[in-house]
């Protein structure tokens, strides 16, 4: 088995760096010294902790350049979406630095004595993270997890491990103890499986794909283990003939290409009213070929390169199944580039309409009313996030209620705020991150009864 990974820059196909892949043993010895710093991290005085995250979010800040430099080198990420993931990891560790000191829990009104709550961290927390966004949603475990008093072995993908790398040296220069919060690089077979199976992790978070998830969540039932499961996505763009149009066209580019569409978010589907059916593609069209897929260290760049030759091959499988309506550009030479594609689907068996792309490809089509237009959107397994355009306040709210996703924006294509909670329904996920109530799910509640007598 290779102890080393070579990291590529997705945009020149050139080699970046050699990374070393822990082996077990070396897993199972970052996971006893995290151990072993648990009961002093725990123990800590909230104040304290909280000016060690304080301290950690400073520094990420005086590195947001150089974070979101590395990015663009391993990922292919844009430098304005790099440098915004860069500041989204300090904007979660302030948010979070705040937690500690706030970690209340309840006084319960009972006869004959007192009663009182406590969230009492978990212990070990292992966090695996995905090559799509690798600095923002390390950020969102480790950040509550340290929070509330847990101690964090973070593994990066093998495609993507150079900003988590960076930000486990961050940390330490911030005064985090040893091995309070340490990332190790290593093939998911090992360290990830690792995770799972040995008992000193106390919770496993993870992002990706449906299929390892299920993984996970099986194998976790053996311990009786937490998890938090943020999944795939095939989240609905639902526009309605009343909507603002021009809004709804000249956004929906961005709400699908952005990160040339490996976003689990990505609104993959665009369901058009009949009516407007023809004047939303006539305006469709010229905002997909106007999007600048360009070299993502070119701050003009709206869209870089896919991760991988073999990402790029499963996206093209998907668009050589269906005809293609139009196309935006890319370039041309080494790379892994994929222009934007738009297809118009008439079948919702077509694969490209019931499966994950993970790639800058959208299917259109066509609904007849607004229970149409649910059904339709609620017709997958996944339930992560979506969009409503609509002028109609009262259709935006039934709408919004009938549709079966975690997250949902109207006349908009938010879907992550690190202060409002996030997470899917069905095969979409298991759990919420982000938001107030984050470390909560990093603690168990205790209850102690304090007698009169």
């Amino acid at each position: 088995m290779s102890t080393t990974y070579t990291v590529v820059n997705p945009s020149t196909e050139e080699q970046v760096t050699e990374v070393h892949l822990a082996t077990l043993e070396e897993t199972d010895a970052v996971i006893e010294r995290a151990a072993d710093a648990y009961p002093a991290w725990r123990d800590l005085p909230p104040g304290e902790r909280a000016t060690l995250l304080r301290r950690f979010a400073s520094l990420v800040d005086e590195h947001v350049d150089e974070l979101a430099e590395l990015e663009v080198r391993n990922s292919g990420h844009t430098w304005g979406n790099a440098t915004w993931e860069a500041r989204n990891v300090r904007d979660v560790l302030n948010y979070y630095s705040a937690a500690p000191e706030r970690l209340t829990g309840h006084q319960i009104p009972v006869a004959g004595g007192i009663d009182v709550t406590f969230h009492e961290p978990l212990g070990v927390v292992g966090i695996i993270v995905p090559w799509n966004f690798p600095m923002p949603i390390a950020g969102w475990g480790f950040g509550p997890a340290l929070a509330a008093g847990n101690t964090v072995v973070l593994k990066p993908a093998e495609l993507t491990p150079l900003t988590a790398i960076r930000l486990g040296e961050l940390g330490l220069e911030a005064g985090l103890p040893e091995g309070v919060f340490t990332v190790i690089p290593g093939k998911g077979s090992v360290v990830g499986e690792r995770f799972v199976t040995h008992p000193t992790v106390r919770k496993v978070c993870f992002t990706g794909s449906t299929e390892v998830g299920k993984k996970i969540m099986a194998g976790a039932a053996d311990q009786v283990k937490r998890v938090t499961l943020e999944l795939g996505g095939k989240s609905a763009n639902i526009v309605f003939a009343d909507a603002d149009l021009a809004k709804a066209a000249a956004s929906a580019p961005s709400a699908v290409f952005d990160n040339a569409g490996q976003d689990c978010c990505a609104r993959s589907r665009i369901l058009v009213e009949r009516s407007a059916y023809d004047e939303f593609i006539s305006l469709l069209e010229p905002a997909v070929r106007g999007v600048k897929v360009l070299d993502p260290s070119d701050r003009t760049s709206e869209m870089g390169p896919l991760i991988s030759a073999a990402q790029k091959a499963t996206v093209q499988g998907f668009v050589d199944e269906v005809e293609v309506a139009f196309s935006g550009s890319a370039p041309d030479g080494p790379g892994f580039w994929f222009a934007p594609t738009v297809v118009l689907a008439g079948d919702t068996q077509q694969r490209i309409w019931r499966e994950e792309v993970f790639g800058p490809v959208v299917a259109v089509m066509p609904f007849d009313s607004e229970e149409e237009a649910i059904r339709l959107a609620n017709d997958t397994e996944f339930g992560l996030s979506g969009s409503i355009f609509t002028r109609d306040l009262g259709r935006a709210l039934r709408v919004s209620r009938g549709v079966e996703a975690g997250n949902l924006s109207v006349n908009s294509h938010s879907s992550v705020r690190y202060w409002t909670p996030f997470g899917g329904f069905k095969q979409s996920g298991l759990g919420r991150e982000l938001g107030p109530d984050a470390p909560h799910s990093f603690t168990d509640v205790k209850n102690i009864f304090f007698s009169n007598d």
